[in-house]
């Protein structure tokens, strides 16, 4: 299988007028009406033949024994779906995605699902940590092509972002790994250190600005039209290409059969986006006969897409200032709105918010299955539990959470939930269900017997 069956030609096409762009601006917007861009590939066919389907299955399985190091990758594997580049040697990759599929007994029975319906598709075991490596290796892929792939009318001196923390992390590794300068936007005060961490030690120029994320976005969006900045965020198209592959090795996980439901966090809203195409292009291919249900979640404070879709059905989306312990979808003015919001209708999914004490207590029931998750992560299982109970998603459904980022991005958030310190203000019910879920730890003298005893009361 030398010749790949598929032609992986790409181009710009916006996605909300459609016109057609060769060399996108430098924030990535559509020069006629100022909405994003998403890469489409002309020479698809409208439907492919079962035996292209089926050679390209058996492609990408044969290459999970290769030591090419393109083929080690979960991104790279998938390259007849992803956009040609013209220097294939000039590809950073870190070995990202080839992320596990868990099942969750002990979060199925505090949801109300049957016993092995419900997964999760971890990202957090990606390099740094997030989901971000997926779409990073892409994008930054295309940086170091030369100007002559990017559109700049000059070579790139620095890459950069915007970020609560994952993807400050996620570029900054990228870029070391490439060799190349990098700048980081994150909002003082309100970024893990988890995350901040990440950044400083691959060497990235991280700065804190005096503004929520959407301010840092706001000034990296006018710093790239004036400086050789290669924009990294999730509206670079090419971000969204690598993302795209962790719903095509969910499928394969999955026996090419879709889960009923697929549940995703919401924050700027990429990766809903990025997964609802892999799907709609797995199905135009042959590869999957039908899609799942696409559901978002956000967090209650920072809400503004699912107040959008419980007012205008997703027409308009009105910014606001976020509120969440939940950092990574701490967003107030998600870019790829539209886009989401096309993939929820597309798929018969639906919107939903949840509370911190909900969030807190999902994110405590994952860690007891033994699989653990940073805050955002937990608003799909928060979520799913609203779902059920609104007779959305049936118990027999198979259902994906997806979960984006390590338990570790955000340590504080965990030790605090379990010394009873996380939630000050919490009602007396909601403490007492979070109570439920604490493990704060024991201090003891150093005693035999104080100790067997301890242990002995832990038992009933």
């Amino acid at each position: 299988m030398s010749t790949a069956p598929l032609s992986s030609r790409a181009e710009l096409r916006c996605v909300v007028c459609g016109l057609v762009t060769e060399s996108p601006a430098e924030d990535f917007r559509c020069g006629s009406c100022g909405n994003l861009l998403e890469c489409t590939f002309p020479d698809w066919p409208a439907s492919t033949e079962p035996a292209t389907a089926a050679q390209l299955k058996q492609l990408w399985l044969s290459r999970r024994t290769s030591f090419d190091r393109l083929d080690q990758s979960g991104v790279w594997r998938f390259r007849e779906m992803l956009p040609a580049l013209p220097h294939p040697d000039r590809i950073i990759t870190l070995r990202e995605g080839n992320t596990p599929l868990w099942e969750l007994p002990r979060c199925a029975r505090a949801s109300g699902m049957n016993d092995g319906q419900l997964f999760a598709k971890h990202q957090g075991m990606n390099p740094t940590g997030s989901f971000k490596d997926t779409g990073m290796t892409g994008a930054i892929s295309v940086a170091a092509q030369g100007s002559e792939y990017t559109g700049r009318t000059t070579e790139v001196r620095w890459v950069a972002c915007a970020s609560t923390g994952n993807t400050s992390a996620s570029m900054a590794a990228y870029a070391a790994r490439g060799g190349m300068r990098s700048v980081v936007l994150i909002p003082e005060g309100k970024v893990s250190w988890g995350k901040l961490s990440q950044s400083l030690d691959y060497g990235a120029v991280t700065i804190q600005l005096r503004t929520d994320f959407d301010g840092c976005l706001r000034l990296l969006t006018q710093a790239v039209r004036e400086y050789p900045i290669y924009l990294l965020n999730s509206v670079n198209p090419y971000r969204l290409e690598g993302q795209k592959t962790a719903a095509i090795e969910l499928a394969e996980q999955l026996n090419w059969t879709p889960p009923d439901h697929l549940i995703v966090p919401g924050g700027n809203l990429g990766n809903s986006s990025a997964l609802g195409k892999a799907f709609r292009e797995m199905r135009q291919l042959g590869l999957i006969s039908r899609l799942p249900k696409i559901s978002v979640i956000q967090a209650a404070g920072a809400n503004p897409l699912a107040c959008a879709m419980r007012e205008n059905n997703g027409s308009m989306l009105t910014p606001m200032t976020p509120d969440t312990l939940a950092t990574a979808i701490r967003i107030g003015n998600p870019a790829s709105w539209r886009k989401a919001v096309r993939v929820v209708h597309e798929t018969g999914g639906v919107v939903e918010d949840v509370t911190e004490s909900e969030i807190a207590i999902a994110k405590a029931e994952i860690g007891a299955d033994g699989i653990g998750c940073e805050p955002a992560s937990a608003v799909t299982l928060a979520g799913l539990k609203k779902l059920i109970a609104s007779g959305f998603v049936q118990p027999s459904e198979s259902v994906v959470l997806l979960l984006t980022g390590h338990l570790l991005k955000d340590p504080e958030y965990t030790i605090d939930f379990h010394r009873d310190a996380l939630l000050p203000h919490a009602s007396d019910g909601e403490r007492a269900a979070m109570r439920r879920l604490e493990r704060a730890p024991i201090q003891l003298d150093a005693d035999l017997g104080i100790l067997l005893r301890t242990l002995q009361e832990a038992e009933s």
